[in-house]
């Protein structure tokens, strides 16, 4: 998938979010492990949000055993870094067209 593909999908899923009743904390935030393309807010948890899109492939199976390990550490670095002690859960926006879907509490 091309940068601007990946930019756009997470464009639509920020959107969708805020729509949700969530508030953006941050977007594309790098560490050495990898991205963690959203963190959100919403009701006092702190939302690490993974975007894939897709339409000829169900895009949540790009979520790979390797992947999760790589985001789960990303998230402890930016907790640590940023001094945060907050209840926080990884989920998913799945971004098909301009339709979303969001799974919760992908490592469950």
């Amino acid at each position: 998938m091309s940068r601007a593909v990946g930019n756009r999908a997470e464009t639509i899923a920020t959107e969708f979010l805020m729509r949700q009743g969530c508030r953006i904390v941050d977007r594309n935030v790098y560490s050495r492990f990898g991205e963690i393309d959203i963190v959100a807010e919403k009701a006092g948890v702190l939302r690490f949000v993974e975007v894939k899109s897709g339409t000829t492939f169900e895009p949540i199976y790009n979520i790979t055993p390797a992947k999760l390990g790589r985001l789960i550490r990303s998230i402890e670095a930016y907790l640590k870094k940023n001094r945060l002690d907050l209840p926080f859960q990884l989920d998913a926006v799945i971004v098909r067209g301009t339709a979303c879907e969001w799974v919760e509490n992908i490592t469950i």
